[in-house]
């Protein structure tokens, strides 16, 4: 009896792993900029004697400026291939993030608004490695191409965990010139040693802006923009706002927040490639689905903000392994459902989708928190998206059928 689907390896793919780890590096410095300003909230509220709603935008603008970027950044690559692009965010990126520093030592909130708002385009480095990670496995392993390539999300965790003690023991400049140096130096790395896919480069360079238009034509493409808006916006913001979560509702000191920020960002991490490969295996939808309906159940206990220290640490863990394994169910799902030429430019559209899903709850928390004193109804909206979502999920076509987009 043969097994086809488990022993077929393509031999043009050869390195396939090892070029896919290398872009899950770049995913990581390129989040690890793109997020330099929530850990550091608490050094700009003092500095700047910022007010809550401040405080929220200031955190709130990478994010969505990441987000939006997203969508050209992904047709782009379709057009030029991951080596180039992954080579220009990463020298972006490290100039942006010294930009920063010097910006933010001025004293002028104005100012840092708009460093924040080009850092923001590092995080549009996440469209880039989509397509090109799942060009270098067979259509039966794009969901574990995606899920290793979206490990790269722990640089969230990186800058959540060292930033503030690289504040406390190198000062707030070096902080920043020490990751750019780390950026510049990797763009160099990637130039030289990485390479598109050959499935990449045989395909035929389409006009970008009339690709955007095509695809966004499609429902399933709006119908996954919004799953993933609240499963990866999940991630976003609990990542970048959990810091000043804990601290306001436990009375954690800034490492400390910032230690539980990554501890939530390392265990989403390590669940998406396992979202991945049960996307592979079980059919995205029926993953999604599930995991959609834990993320809501967990959501409402967290929303009750246990007294215990240890009881919230549990809860938090279970929901980021359950908000990391529905990118991963996601990714796998986006990969079955579209042409392989337009996996750039589909999945720039649903990746910015879910940045804009990270936006708006660092807002809605600091509004909540002004008027009541807590999260819960800040929390409880996300329980709603998670319900809302399931719904979204029991409506779409099941991705063992004939994929939608490939019509």
């Amino acid at each position: 009896m043969s097994t086809p689907a488990v022993a077929e390896r393509d031999p043009q793919l050869k390195g396939q792993l090892k070029y896919v780890i290398m872009a899950a590096c770049a995913s990581m410095i390129g989040f690890w900029g793109w997020t330099m300003i929530g850990p550091l909230a608490k050094y700009y509220t003092e500095t700047y004697g910022l007010t809550e709603g401040q405080r929220s935008l200031l955190i709130a603008m990478p994010v969505i400026v990441g987000s939006i970027a997203r969508i050209p950044v992904g047709a782009l690559t379709d057009r030029y291939g991951g080596r180039i692009m992954f080579t220009i965010m990463l020298i972006f990126t490290g100039s942006m993030v010294l930009v920063t520093g010097l910006v933010g030592q001025m004293g002028n909130f104005n100012l840092l608004l708009i460093a924040a708002f080009f850092l923001g385009i590092g995080g549009s480095i996440f469209a880039v490695g989509i397509p090109f990670s799942a060009a270098w496995f067979e259509p039966h392993r794009k969901g574990l191409a995606t899920g290793i390539f979206g490990m790269g999300m722990v640089g969230t965790a990186c800058a959540a965990f060292f930033n503030p003690r690289m504040l406390n023991a190198f000062g707030y400049f070096p902080t920043h010139l020490i990751m750019a140096c780390v950026a510049l130096t990797y763009a160099v790395i990637v130039w030289i040693f990485i390479r598109d896919s050959p499935v990449m480069k045989a395909r035929t360079p389409e006009p970008v802006v009339p690709k955007i238009i095509n695809v966004s034509q499609k429902l399933i493409t709006w119908q996954l923009c919004f799953i993933y808006a609240v499963g990866f916006g999940a991630f976003v913001a609990f990542s970048n706002f959990l810091s000043t979560y804990t601290q306001k509702i436990y009375d954690f000191d800034p490492v400390a927040g910032g230690t539980f920020a990554a501890m939530f960002a390392v265990c989403a991490v390590i669940a998406r490639p396992f979202g991945g490969v049960a996307a592979d295996k079980f059919g995205g939808k029926n993953t999604t689905i599930l995991v959609f309906i834990a993320m809501a159940v967990l959501g409402f206990f967290v929303a009750q903000a246990p007294a215990s220290t240890t009881v919230n640490t549990v809860l938090f863990i279970a929901l980021a392994l359950c908000v990391g394994f529905s990118t991963g169910t996601l990714y796998g799902w986006l990969g079955k459902a579209c042409r392989p030429q337009d996996t750039g430019t589909i999945s720039g559209l649903v990746s910015a989708a879910g940045g804009l899903g990270g936006y708006f709850p660092p807002l809605i928390m600091g509004a909540v928190f002004t008027d009541y004193g807590d999260y819960f109804w800040g929390i409880m909206f996300f329980v709603g998206a998670c319900v809302v979502s399931v719904l979204v999920s029991l409506w779409m076509e099941n991705d063992r059928q004939k994929a939608a987009l490939a019509a």
